[in-house]
């Protein structure tokens, strides 16, 4: 499928972006893996899933044995060694019972960040979603929030972790002010009541706290699926939410990749009970100004897939606002 396309007559993008081969990743790397595993790598598959520019791949020891490492460095993205190094903070810190890869170490070298996992031997969901796989999800969405609350780890607000970014309708508006952005393109309705977006947004941190350990970027691609569990993977947003924040922050990205409309799911799911109707439509106010705005950003280095995706989760976030404004 190409790199951008329509699926259904409604926007869509392949969660896909540029991976570093492990033959690339430096000797210094390779050598702290093979030497915490005890083996030699005899073989590297890379996994293409998501969008970081490192390495992901499952490793294949010469005895036998496997792992999952993944590896980036500042000359791919500046700010992706930060993010792993906050993914190996919440890794560690998971509890043995959470549906997440055991982390078996990690290593920071030169400014090179390295992550080993235990290999889940399981497969990403089918994109398009297939109904039967996207059921299994969203009751182990309802596990995993009945699970990690209270939060076992000690780890930001979503408010903290994501304020600098929950920012898109306040940008546009600051944007549109100083006469930096003509808002060509943007969605008739957002630009007709962009001011009204841009308040509500400001109340958005309020509107998702919770003592919930959200993973906070679950999609099909940081998600794997065996036999008889549902493994999410990549944590390296995880804050203090609402129980009803990875449901929110999932739906759009499952309507773009052929699953149902976000709002009769959200609406039936148990972690949506009891949910302030407000607050919900705030907290989505706000991810759907981020997606909006961001994908009419430049690429960021090595990401040069990721606006497309933000593009195509934005159209159904924003047609999920209007239904609810």
């Amino acid at each position: 499928m190409s790199e951008t396309a329509e699926q259904d007559g409604t926007a869509y993008a392949p969660a896909r972006g540029e991976r570093l081969p492990w033959e690339r990743v430096p000797a210094r790397i390779r050598e702290a893996v093979e030497a915490h595993l005890g083996s030699p790598v005899a073989a590297a598959a890379t996994q293409p899933g998501g969008f970081s520019p490192g390495a992901a791949v499952r490793l294949r020891l010469e005895d036998g044995r496997r792992a999952f490492a993944k590896a980036v460095g500042p000359e791919l993205n500046p700010d992706s060694p930060d993010i792993y190094r906050s993914e190996a903070r919440i890794a560690a810190a998971l509890p043995a019972s959470a549906p997440a890869p055991r982390l078996l170490a990690s290593f920071d070298l030169d400014g090179w960040v390295a992550l080993l996992f235990e290999d889940v031997e399981g497969h990403e969901p089918a994109d398009p979603w297939e109904p039967g796989e996207l059921d299994r999800v969203l009751d182990a969405l309802a596990g995993l929030a009945e699970s990690l609350t209270p939060s076992p780890v000690d780890a930001p607000t979503i408010g903290e972790r994501m304020g600098g970014e929950f920012r898109g309708w306040r940008r546009l508006v600051a944007a549109r002010d100083a006469g930096e952005d003509d808002l060509a393109g943007l969605d008739p309705w957002a630009r007709d009541h962009l001011d009204e977006l841009a308040a509500r947004e400001s109340l958005w941190a309020e509107a998702a706290a919770g003592d919930t350990l959200a993973h906070c970027d679950v999609r099909g691609d940081n998600i794997l699926l065996t036999p008889d569990r549902v493994v999410f993977v990549d944590w390296p947003w995880a804050a203090l939410a609402a129980p009803w924040a990875d449901l929110l922050l999932m739906l759009p990205s499952v309507a773009m990749q052929g699953g149902p409309a976000p709002a009769p799911v959200f609406d039936s799911h148990p972690v949506a009970r009891g949910a302030d109707p407000g607050s919900v439509t705030t907290v989505l106010t706000a991810m759907a100004g981020f997606l909006v705005r961001q994908s009419r950003q430049p690429a960021p280095p090595g990401l040069s897939t990721v606006r497309a995706f933000q593009a195509a989760q934005g159209v159904h976030a924003l047609r999920w606002l209007r239904e609810r404004w």
